[in-house]
């Protein structure tokens, strides 16, 4: 499976919480940030494809990791800096085929309206990321932005996660990862996620499967990931 990265969501305001077990938007003020998106349409490497659904990916990222590889991004400087602090933040809801391809970038759509990017800016800190998974994803589900983040946030605000900040200070697997956010999540196992890392180990994703009714289910055996046996590491960084 190949996929392109993506907190509890506010309109406006700050956002805090006491500790990483929230592991979601420790601190987040949207007030005056940059909503200007480009269009994010089909092309020859990313070819529209109208494809049956078979399930869905909800993609949730490892903020303290995304920042350490890109904190002198411009485009990153709303999630890594400005004051605001992400623990997991949503990548986004994707629809999966029946196979090993899955449909993407089913309509051409328009930019989307500052408000709808607004409103979603704690959760997913990145205006053309929203925009992207708008564009690739959404329109394979749904006619409507709003509708399309309102499933996809109210899916993430549901999880719960352990304590990174204990799991990153111990020898840790992929497979213990999965089992810790299952504890957490009751009714989801760990056979219902996939953990992604970059080549040194390191904490990028978890991806976690859902059948066509939008209940979690077992991955399908080519859903992705590392090895449950691999190690894993979690860059804390300024999620301390």
């Amino acid at each position: 499976m190949q996929r392109t990265l993506c907190s509890i969501g506010l309109a406006m305001g700050t956002l805090t919480a006491p500790s990483l077990a929230d592991a979601q938007a420790m601190q987040c003020a949207v007030g005056s940030a940059p909503v200007r998106v480009r269009p994010d349409l089909a092309s020859a490497r990313e070819p529209q494809r109208n494809l049956p659904i078979g399930g869905y990916t909800l993609a949730i990222s490892w903020s303290p990791q995304y920042c350490r590889e890109h904190a002198r991004d411009t485009s990153a400087r709303f999630q890594c800096g400005a004051g605001n602090r992400f623990g997991f933040t949503l990548h986004g809801l994707w629809p999966d085929g029946i196979g090993k391809e899955w449909p993407q970038y089913c309509r051409r759509t328009a930019l989307l309206p500052a408000p709808v990017i607004r409103g979603m800016l704690c959760t997913t800190p990145s205006a053309q990321l929203l925009q992207h998974e708008w564009a690739k994803h959404g329109t394979c589900m749904t006619g409507r932005p709003a509708q399309y983040f309102a499933r996809s946030r109210g899916l993430y605000d549901a999880l719960r996660f352990p304590d990174m900040d204990a799991l990153s200070r111990a020898p840790l697997t992929a497979g213990r990862l999965a089992a810790a956010l299952a504890r957490a999540n009751p009714g989801i196992g760990a056979d219902m996620m996939r953990i992604t890392a970059d080549r040194q180990g390191w904490l990028d994703e978890i991806w976690l499967c859902l059948d066509k009714r939008l209940r979690y289910a077992r991955c399908a055996p080519h859903a992705g990931g590392v090895d449950p046996g691999s190690a894993i590491k979690i860059w804390r960084g300024g999620a301390r």
